[in-house]
């Protein structure tokens, strides 16, 4: 077995992860500079977003006008549904398109 555990300081693991969120590097290019394991220091790095989101960008007046109409879209949407839900479940003879008329000309 020629593959060793390796373990790593904390200043190196510290300096990793930087080469990949600053720099902007791919994490294949920088794990193969550092030569370790492309999936350690993937998951470095996604623990590392993880604990430091970035923040979200300011919306502009039209995107937030659009977030606000399809807000009040999707409300409508859901108040439609529920009142045919509401119609539907009182409506003891169920709905009248799925009656067999031709069984009614008898």
């Amino acid at each position: 077995m020629s593959d060793k555990h390796r373990n790593f300081s904390p200043q190196f693991k510290a300096e990793a992860v930087p080469l990949v969120v600053t720099a902007g590097r791919p994490v294949a290019e920088a794990a193969r500079e550092l030569e370790i394991n492309p999936g350690t220091l993937g998951s470095r790095e996604h623990a590392w977003r993880r604990n430091n989101p970035e923040p979200e960008p300011e919306m502009s007046p039209v995107e937030r006008a659009r977030l606000s109409d399809w807000r009040r879209f999707r409300r409508a949407v859901r108040r439609r549904r529920e009142r045919i839900s509401r119609a539907q479940s009182t409506d003891v003879a169920g709905p009248t398109h799925h009656r067999n008329i031709a069984a009614e000309a008898y």
